[in-house]
């Protein structure tokens, strides 16, 4: 029996394996692209895998990635969640490299953008803390870890109560300076006018008892009153704390939520449409039913659909369900 050849491949043979047209088509899905971004993310230390809090608010986990790949490069947007606290600019540089080193290495293709976006944060745990093991510089075991400062949430409120007051005041010390700035040009001859000031001190000097002085002196009383309080006045806040880690440190709009729980109960079966309503204390869903579903289930239902969405809140409100007809 003849053995078979070993021989190596020749000229010829290493030509047919250089024409592209006889070894076919390589084609790398998108999916593949992003399957490989993210397990290159999660190589980094830092970025953790994150499948609840606040990602089911949008159904989907973390770390993930959108990605659009052309003919010979890949523009990725890269999704993480990061251990809190830590220093985002060294993680963000570490995520840039690995992420391109690895999608180069396995598709062939470059990376020409990458967009990192820290969606959402985990506290880490206490022995997981170290800046030394997660944040000193690669090549340098040695380097004295970096103290991080706490964190210190500064809660979104609105818009000071003494705005107002602050802008009246401001339009009037304009206009004096406009006043006095014309009083000047009088009193070096640069115009011949009446002056306003010397005018209205004389005119104060000849005043006698009258009786608006009365309201007038009241009117001033009670408006410095309320200056005061304004500017004492705390502002209240316009966000909810969402409970990620035990620091509040990312806040949801009222109107967001609202949006948000409209949406779960729109999703149960039996309603035709839902608005909801967000003070500080209560969440309140009001829900039209058709009329072949019993009250009572619907109500039932939307409860348990919107209270997933409020269980992510720091401090969760009292959710009320209205059913109509």
């Amino acid at each position: 029996m003849a053995e078979p050849s070993t021989a190596a491949a020749g000229p010829q043979d290493e030509a047919l394996l250089d024409d592209t047209a006889l070894r076919g088509e390589l084609v790398i899905k998108e999916r593949a692209v992003v399957k490989i971004a993210v397990a290159a993310a999660l190589q980094v230390p830092g970025v953790v895998k994150q499948s609840g809090g606040l990602s089911r608010l949008t159904g989907r986990e973390l770390p993930r990635a959108d990605v659009s790949t052309g003919a010979d490069a890949v523009a990725i947007n890269l999704y993480i969640a990061v251990q809190w606290p830590c220093h985002l600019d060294l993680l963000g540089r570490r995520v840039r490299a690995q992420v391109h080193r690895q999608v180069e290495e396995m598709t062939g293709m470059p990376v020409i953008e990458l967009n990192i976006v820290v969606v959402g944060t985990e506290s880490a745990a206490p022995e997981d803390s170290s800046t030394e093991s997660l944040f000193a510089e690669q090549g340098d075991p040695t380097a004295p870890p970096t103290p991080v400062a706490p964190v210190r949430p500064r809660t979104p409120r609105a818009t000071p109560a003494a705005v107002p007051a602050a802008i009246l005041v401001a339009v009037g010390a304009l206009g004096l300076a406009v006043v006095a700035a014309r009083e000047l040009l009088i009193m070096r001859g640069t115009f011949a006018n009446a002056p306003w000031i010397r005018n209205t001190f004389q005119w104060l000097g000849r005043l006698h008892w009258s009786d608006w002085i009365v309201p007038v002196a009241v009117g001033a009383i009670v408006l410095g009153i309320v200056f005061i309080v304004a500017a004492l006045k705390p502002r209240p806040r316009t966000h909810l704390p969402l409970a990620v880690g035990d620091t509040p440190i990312v806040w949801l709009r009222p109107t967001d939520l609202a949006r948000n729980s409209s949406s779960h109960a729109n999703t149960v079966p039996g309603v035709l449409s839902a608005h909801t309503t967000v003070d500080r204390k209560h969440v309140t869903v009001r829900v039209v039913r058709t009329e072949s579903t019993p009250a009572g289930d619907v109500a039932i239902s939307v409860r348990e659909a919107v209270e997933p969405t409020l269980s992510l809140l720091g401090r969760s409100p009292e959710l009320r369900v209205q059913v109509k007809p």
